[in-house]
């Protein structure tokens, strides 16, 4: 029997979560890549590759050698790069494409979100909201607050960054998931008067965002970059699913 070739890209959790239901699948042979950004990811079942493919040209090229089916963009909504080189590369060659991205995190009614477009309009609004900053933006893009002298920052990363970033500051290591009990308390502890974030949705950092809102805090919240456009999104690991499920019975969805 001929299996269906399915390359995933992204180590979300989504993008786990999904590799681990395809490699059960008899029928599907599932291959997970990771950007390798962080120094120890979590790595889904299954055969994984890790690093970047070099560009366009390259994805294309391996999709070509791998004799890909079906390509998968489960990577985080702010990696546009990949996301933009996937339908690129899935065009040239007319291999279907689906995105699976986890649905954005909507504000609440007690919520005192600002929504900026960038880390750097995240930088200018900051002044003027509070002088004691937690920002939970990753490590990429902190030297856009690097110039902030006047405020300070609790800065919470997976792995340690690399400069520049602000002066005045104290990081934090840590990965999600965190409950909301927690988060709280770190932001009494630290005495936190506004959070940044970006909007990634899902479950495992969500819960700053409640400690916040029972705190009265205002928050940053970076929109999510455009994604291409005419590629089929879905929103679930059980979406996806199906979308393979319909190429393998010729029903395309």
């Amino acid at each position: 029997m001929t299996r269906t070739r399915v390359l995933t890209l992204g180590g979300t959790s989504e993008a786990r979560l999904l590799a681990a239901a395809l490699e059960r699948d008899s029928t599907v042979a599932v291959i997970s890549s990771l950007a390798g950004r962080v120094a120890e990811p979590r790595l889904p079942p299954g055969r994984t590759r890790v690093g970047g493919f070099g560009g366009v040209d390259g994805l294309a090229g391996w999709l070509v050698d791998e004799q890909i089916d079906l390509l998968i963009d489960a990577t985080h909504p702010f990696a546009a790069t990949m996301s933009i080189a996937a339908d690129s590369a899935a065009r040239r060659i007319g291999v279907p494409l689906l995105r699976l991205s986890r649905p954005e995190w909507r504000a609440a009614p007690a919520d005192r979100w600002h929504q900026v477009d960038s880390l750097r309009e995240a930088a200018q609004l900051l002044p003027d909201l509070g002088s004691r900053v937690f920002l939970t933006t990753g490590r990429q893009g902190l030297a856009e607050f690097a110039h902030l002298d006047e405020l300070w920052f609790l800065v919470r990363t997976i792995d340690p960054p690399a400069p520049p970033v602000p002066r005045a500051k104290e990081l934090l290591l840590g990965r999600g998931p965190f409950s909301e009990h927690s988060e709280r308390d770190l932001m009494l502890r630290y005495e936190i008067e506004v959070v940044v974030t970006k909007n990634s949705g899902g479950d495992a950092t969500a819960a700053k965002l409640a400690a916040a809102r029972s705190l009265g805090l205002p928050v940053v919240m970076v929109r999510r970059p455009r994604p291409p456009g005419g590629v089929t999104t879905v929103e679930s690991v059980d979406a996806a699913l199906e979308w393979v499920a319909g190429y393998q019975s010729g029903r395309p969805g």
